[in-house]
């Protein structure tokens, strides 16, 4: 099915004002064309859902309205296919291809657990992880001041110990809990939490450094994007990377390699 918007007109868009009426939703009586009260009715639609509310209706609004079904949806919108070694090697200039090799297949099997194939989310992580280690390897958080106060010297990691915000305790939980991985996940809350959302339970807590072996790096970094899915794509919708960039980040950092990273796999992913 194609994308429909305002302007539209076809038996298509006759299907979507039954189906928008039939959910709840009216717009009027079915004539096929997409004008004003359809849109209102869509964008009504996207935000009972938990969608990007753009009045646009594309795969995922779609599938939301049963109008396809989820193997459509896959089909429609994912570019895994396309997302090949060397494609990232162009995105990751000077990064060993052997790194991309070994931890690419991680990475697309847990988007595509997550339902992130589209070129959106697809770009949203690749760019996260060239903000976050370029090298394309999970990696555990270097020391530097914003984290130790005095980073030639023990303890290490001691200015995130008592981070209330980020569920830590005392010391010891800032070197525990510090960032790992490709979404460099940082605090006792989040070891928690995301462990429990993949599946791992506790494991976490008790073994933290599971969060840099491929695997759970990368169902880490799908689910937290997944998380945060709403608030990214609305935030892309926008052609806003820096707040997108926030989102997962918390500030600036790593911002122009992010953009970088985006706009050239934008330009390279149909």
């Amino acid at each position: 099915m194609r994308t429909l918007k305002q302007g539209d007109k076809g038996p298509d868009v006759k299907q979507l004002q039954q189906q928008l009426n039939l959910f709840g939703f009216p717009c009027g009586t079915p004539d096929g064309a997409f004008g004003g009260n359809t849109r209102t009715a869509v964008v009504s639609f996207q935000r009972s859902r938990g969608l990007v509310a753009d009045g646009v209706v594309g795969p995922s609004t779609q599938r939301a309205l049963g109008l396809i079904s989820d193997s459509d949806f896959l089909s429609a919108v994912s570019v895994i296919p396309q997302v090949t070694v060397d494609l990232v090697l162009r995105i990751f200039p000077g990064t060993p291809r052997t790194n991309i090799e070994t931890h690419l297949p991680f990475v697309l099997s847990a988007l595509e657990k997550n339902e992130l194939a589209d070129k959106d989310m697809v770009l949203m992580a690749l760019a996260t992880i060239r903000a976050e280690t370029a090298s394309f390897l999970p990696i555990s958080e270097a020391v530097s001041k914003f984290n130790t106060t005095l980073p030639g010297t023990p303890p290490f990691f001691d200015k995130y110990d008592f981070r209330a915000d980020l569920g830590n305790r005392g010391p010891n939980d800032g070197a525990d809990f510090k960032g790992r991985g490709f979404i460099q996940l940082t605090g006792r809350n989040n070891y928690e939490r995301y462990g429990q959302r993949i599946g791992l339970g506790l494991q976490l807590l008790d073994n933290p450094d599971l969060a840099n072996s491929s695997q759970i790096a990368a169902l880490l970094l799908a689910d937290f994007l997944k998380d945060k899915e709403r608030a990214i794509r609305e935030a892309l919708s926008q052609n806003d990377l820096a707040k997108a960039r926030r989102l997962v980040n918390g500030g600036s950092h790593g911002l122009a390699e992010f953009t970088k990273a985006f706009r050239t796999g934008a330009q390279l992913i149909r």
